[in-house]
């Protein structure tokens, strides 16, 4: 029986699949049961109501205000069960935690797609009441939603206002600070004309693209598995190698002194254009291969 990632997107082939990811965009399956059946039968996914029964700590509860994770609570079981009833979305994070199964389908998935070993790796569960879902949003990682239970109809649309964002946004929302840096323009505050939809039913599987615009509402109630992965980008990449860099040397550990005291803020700004001038000397020399064996190893 096949795991990982080409279980998850048979009868496709890997070379079908990669041709939509390298172009960030939606891969979606339908009808895949059998390859998922392992999946499908985990004692905890034969209903909310057995995943409840399972669950060892808090739920997110996503409040109707916004219906997204940027508006939620944390609850227990016991009233995670009112809220759902009552037209709350709810969220079980870190499922893997519960599965040995599921860790396993991770490193596989995450080995299949090449990502680094420092990608944050974790399977969440999705509980939506009929008639509800989430706000129109995007995030800055990859998933594979596995519909479990019900049916969830996805309204997706390519970002073309930002691309490769480094943080999630919900629509109507304000931007993180750090995302306020990089944006060109304002981002929409409705879904774009272009969007088109996914009608995900038990057994379907969907590829959602990091940055790529998605809202969903449930016709029944609805329970999804979703493989999500946070992997780091270049840039996180080289501060990382960077700093291990840095860190072998006594001047860049000293203490920045000064640097807030005006008195002394030109010794400050001195001995610092010091070291960036050795840091520009010492960079020429630097190859991404080296960077790489350094803080991601190759396996022999």
């Amino acid at each position: 029986m096949k795991s990982g990632l080409s279980a998850l997107i048979h009868p496709h082939t890997i070379e079908e699949f990669f041709a939509s990811y390298e172009l960030n965009e939606p891969f979606v399956v339908h009808d895949n049961n059998e390859h998922m059946k392992v999946i499908r039968d985990l004692p905890f996914l034969e209903s909310l109501e057995k995943l409840l029964t399972s669950w060892p700590s808090l739920i997110q509860a996503h409040l109707p205000d916004v219906r997204d994770e940027s508006s939620s609570i944390d609850t227990n079981t016991k009233d995670a069960q009112k809220l759902f009833n009552n037209g709350m979305g709810l969220l079980f994070n870190e499922t893997q935690t519960i599965s040995p199964l599921l860790v396993e389908w991770l490193e596989e998935i995450k080995k299949n797609l090449g990502l680094s070993a420092m990608t944050y790796a974790r399977c969440l569960v999705y509980a939506t009441p009929d008639g509800k879902g989430t706000a129109p949003h995007f995030d800055q990682n990859i998933n594979f939603v596995y519909q479990v239970h019900g049916t969830k109809v996805w309204h997706m649309a390519p970002n073309t206002d930002l691309e490769n964002p480094l943080t999630r946004h919900t629509m109507g929302t304000m931007p993180d600070p750090e995302m306020m840096g990089y944006l060109e323009a304002p981002l929409p505050t409705k879904m774009p004309a272009n969007a088109e939809t996914y009608e995900l039913k038990p057994g379907s599987i969907l590829f959602v693209p990091r940055g790529y615009w998605h809202s969903t509402e449930a016709e029944g109630d609805a329970l999804a598995l979703n493989f999500t992965f946070t992997a780091p980008t270049w840039l996180d990449l080289f501060t990382a190698a960077l700093r291990s860099r840095l860190a072998m040397s006594p001047d860049w550990r000293e203490t920045a002194n000064g640097v807030s005291d005006p008195d002394f803020r030109h010794l400050a700004e001195k001995k610092f254009d010091l070291l960036l001038g050795s840091l520009v000397q010492d960079l020429p020399h630097w190859r991404a291969g080296d960077i790489l064996d350094a803080i991601e190893p190759q396996e022999n």
